[in-house]
């Protein structure tokens, strides 16, 4: 056989090198499409490269997200990606799977078998702490309205301690609630049961308690919240019910303290949140919602909607998502287990711990978290510490090492206090907290030899992470 230009089965162009293309001759089209498309090698490495200034996931000590799953997982959520989560009459294996989840997360929180609880999933903790206050909100205005309570000229509130996350902010927000905020001090950094009293009323939709607050890791007691509700609730014309927070602390504090009474095993307790981004261990993002039973999630929320032929309920904020987190969620629970959860967990606060030990060492911190509740490590500067250098200062010399550590100060009240705070996450081994270690002394070693710094004066405005 003779060959000849008829053979040819390459395109002109397709074997083109990266880097001696056009595109990589200019700067990447930033606020207007380029006018001709480029091969899909060159688009992924130029998108990709315009990515390479920013900080490694795995080293940002800032973040309670997970920033690791197994490559069988990875593979599994990138072949689903285009699923839809809310179409569950297309997809209806992806629809029992979110049940299945549902029922898993509610056997860990013991929702009580004589009632019929019901959750959702949603795009991270934050819708699902839209939901939960919604919840609150809409059955607050039935039950007031038959008490026959004023709810047109007088706005509801929710009470939450000022160590609360903004989401909740957000919720206050849009949804016409007034915010009241037990202040947090610092004997307790975290919500005082005995003052709740002083706070709640009949316009009350409902107190928040937090199982893990994001400055310091802190749980709030929410068997002695529950106990002081349960007494407030006795003569009250509209009983307040308690919504748990537990974006960082449920799926985590079931397998290293089943013990703890936090959760529907408490008689007030009605809703729950998480993320399953953070110790469920899944890439953001993915949320769940649980009501302890069906008389606490409101009609009027549920929609029934018309799609694509059938007809679906939904309370989702949300719409179209893709479903990949939810089952990437499932393959977590099918993997692990109890007792691989458990042990992940078990390492993940022991890592805390070591390194809480090591900023122990210097002699030159307060420590507020040790890792024994969530593995987080959080202190300050001590008072006599004597030292010229800031947190700011320790935190953007350890981001020369590549570690993202924020430093930022603490809530209303307590905000002339600055603190720094290591989130341990499960793919931060021993090996890794030993290498952080040794730069964290190192830190201190060159700032203590630094001829750059100087006091900082009342007023300067210093460099650092925010949370």
């Amino acid at each position: 056989m003779l060959y000849g230009r008829k053979n040819h089965i390459m395109e002109e162009g397709d074997a083109e090198p990266i880097f001696g293309s056009a595109a990589s001759d200019h700067d990447l089209p930033k606020y207007k499409l380029n006018q001709e498309p480029i091969l899909p090698s060159i688009a992924y490495r130029l998108v990709k490269d315009e990515l390479l200034d920013e900080g490694v996931a795995r080293q940002n000590l800032a973040t309670f997200c997970q920033t690791y799953m197994e490559d069988e997982a990875t593979k599994l959520m990138g072949e689903t990606l285009e699923k839809n989560a809310i179409d569950k009459s297309e997809y209806p294996r992806t629809a029992e799977i979110e049940n299945r989840c549902v029922s898993i997360i509610a056997d860990l929180w013991h929702a009580p078998k004589d009632e019929q609880f019901m959750g959702t999933s949603t795009v991270g903790s934050s819708e699902a702490c839209m939901l939960g206050g919604m919840a609150l909100k809409f059955r607050w205005r039935s039950r007031a309205q038959a008490a026959g309570i004023d709810t047109i000229t007088k706005r509801p509130n929710l009470v939450i301690s000022s160590g609360y996350q903004v989401c909740w902010e957000k919720f206050c927000v849009y949804w016409d609630v007034d915010m009241r905020l037990v202040p947090m001090d610092k004997e307790r950094m975290h919500l005082d049961p005995d003052k709740i009293t002083d706070y709640i009323d009949e316009y009350t939709i409902g107190v928040v308690g937090i199982l893990g607050i994001t400055y310091t890791g802190e749980y709030d007691d929410m068997k002695a919240l529950d106990a002081k509700i349960e007494e407030y609730n006795r003569t009250a014309k509209v009983s307040v019910p308690i919504h748990v927070d537990a974006a960082s602390g449920g799926l985590y504090t079931p397998f290293m303290e089943p013990d703890l009474e936090w959760d529907f095993r408490l008689k007030n307790v009605v809703s729950i949140n998480t993320s399953g981004h953070k110790y469920g261990l899944v890439y953001p993002g993915i949320g769940w919602v649980l009501w302890r039973d069906e008389e606490y999630l409101p009609q009027e929320l549920i929609f029934k909607v018309s799609y694509l032929g059938g007809e679906m309920p939904t309370m989702a904020i949300n719409f179209s998502r893709s479903a990949s987190q939810v089952i990437g969620q499932y393959y977590n629970f099918l993997r692990y287990g109890f007792d691989g959860y458990k042990d992940i967990h078990a390492r993940t606060h022991d890592v805390a711990v070591y390194l809480a030990r090591a900023v122990g060492k210097t002699g030159l911190f307060e420590i507020y978290n040790d890792g024994s509740k969530l593995p987080i490590v959080c202190y300050k500067l001590k008072e006599d510490a004597d030292v010229a250098w800031t947190l700011y200062d320790l935190a953007d010399r350890l981001q020369m090492k590549g570690w993202q550590v924020p430093a930022y100060p603490l809530p209303a009240d307590l905000q002339e206090t600055i603190i720094q705070r290591y989130v341990v996450r499960a793919d931060f081994g021993m090996n890794m907290a030993h290498e952080f270690a040794e730069d964290f002394v190192k830190a201190i070693a060159e700032l203590k030899e630094a001829r750059v710094l100087g006091p900082v004066q009342p007023g300067q405005k210093v460099h650092g992470f925010t949370h």
